[in-house]
């Protein structure tokens, strides 16, 4: 019963059509469908053959179903592009919306926008009324002006990365002591400035693959960073400064100066780790030596940030291309996949004996997951329920002034 906004029926071949397409190395989905060897269309069927299992797949394939090539391809959505007698280009509404739901407005105007000066001053001044905006991320613009913020949970995640090849983190004891030093709360409330939630996991806290007793136990605590520090072999001298086989405990910690809220966050956890009496050399590269530092293994700590796909998979930080800290174990790399391959009750029992797995050795640390936001002008729009995908989800409960 799903058809375009021409009335064409949305059929097998269509679908299987886009996957295709959005399998292409060009494409903004190629990465996420990277483990898709083969797409065919049946009737009224996909069938989608994997490289590798992935038991998550479902949660990948949220990609656009378009009909036609060239710029305006038709779309199964409520609402069609189309061309004003003034040449001014709207939304319009669909008289033949297969879901049949009511819709807040008849048309929602379309504004051409060429650069982020323009962007800010439409907004406030009212020409826009709804921007979406990553206002933690690298770049952010800066909107002032009379304006609600919608925020929704993405799958971006802020973690600190070890060197688990050599110096002084290639000790998965010290790893652990570490992971208890992070001030995760403060790092997602004031330095996000609310536009992140704290995590210990790399799973978001909305996830039922989350572990609420790993957030627990792997929770701030100045006190248990002492105890594992003890434990590891570390004892601090007079000056309260740690040390083992009298060598003192020093670390190079990495973060790039492109991203304001990661540099403010690298900052404090820096003086957090001195305040607890651990020296670290906290080096603000540009993003270029930032890269080439990683790529050289010339650090013990780095903070980084990554967009793990809708599966949250953590298989680029453990085996794949952001593993710059060289870490690898046999034991590890089974329960990832058995994690990758397991579906429905499997997938969470899976995903908790990784999560052990990974508190045991400490690769990397989570500190927290950011947000994706939909400002509004105030009073404009009411009942937004966005998601990272989709600022428009549930637009049917939305009511527009």
């Amino acid at each position: 019963g799903i058809t375009f906004s021409d009335g064409t029926p949305l059929t097998g071949t269509v679908a299987a059509q886009a996957l295709r397409a959005a399998m292409a190395p060009d494409s903004h989905y190629a990465q996420r469908l990277g483990g898709v060897r083969s797409v065919a269309a049946g009737e009224g069927t996909v069938t989608v053959t994997l490289s590798t299992p992935n038991g998550a797949l479902p949660v990948l394939l949220d990609i656009p179903i378009a009909l036609g090539d060239g710029d305006r391809p038709l779309g199964t959505g409520p609402y069609v592009l189309t061309e004003e007698a003034t040449g001014e280009t709207v939304l319009t509404a669909r008289s033949g919306w297969w879901q049949g739901k009511p819709l807040p407005a008849e048309t929602i105007p379309l504004v051409d926008i060429r650069a982020a000066d323009d962007l800010i001053y439409a907004f406030d001044t009212g020409d826009i009324s709804l921007v979406t905006a990553d206002l933690t991320g690298t770049g952010s613009l800066g909107f002032a002006g009379d304006h609600e913020v919608w925020d929704c949970p993405s799958s971006t995640m802020i973690y600190i990365g070890y060197n688990c090849a050599r110096g002084p983190c290639a000790d998965a004891a010290l790893r652990r002591a570490l992971d208890r030093a992070w001030d995760r709360n403060t790092v997602a409330v004031a330095l996000f400035s609310r536009h992140a939630q704290a995590a210990v996991l790399p799973v978001h806290p909305a996830s039922p693959l989350y572990d609420q007793e790993a957030d627990q136990r792997r929770g701030y605590s100045t006190q248990a960073l002492g105890e594992l520090l003890a434990q590891a072999g570390f004892a601090q001298d007079q000056e309260g400064r740690w040390a083992r086989g009298g060598a003192p405990l020093e670390l190079t910690f990495v973060v790039s100066t492109d991203n304001t809220f990661r540099l403010s966050a690298a900052e404090y956890l820096a003086g957090e780790l001195g305040r607890a009496g651990i020296t670290v050399d906290l080096q603000k590269l540009p993003w270029s030596d930032y890269v080439q530092a990683l790529e050289r293994g010339s650090f013990d700590l780095y903070l980084g940030a990554t967009a793990l796909s809708a599966d949250f998979d953590p298989a680029p930080l453990l085996t794949g291309a952001l593993n710059y800290g060289g870490y690898w174990n046999d034991q590890t790399n089974a329960l990832l996949g058995a994690y990758q391959a397991a579906s429905g009750e499997a997938r969470v029992s899976t995903a908790t004996a990784l999560w052990a797995a990974l508190e045991s050795e400490a690769p990397f640390s989570t500190l927290c997951f950011t947000n994706q936001s939909v400002l509004t002008k105030w009073g404009a729009v009411s009942g937004l329920t966005p998601t990272q995908q989709d600022p428009f989800y549930g637009i049917e409960h939305w009511s527009v002034s």
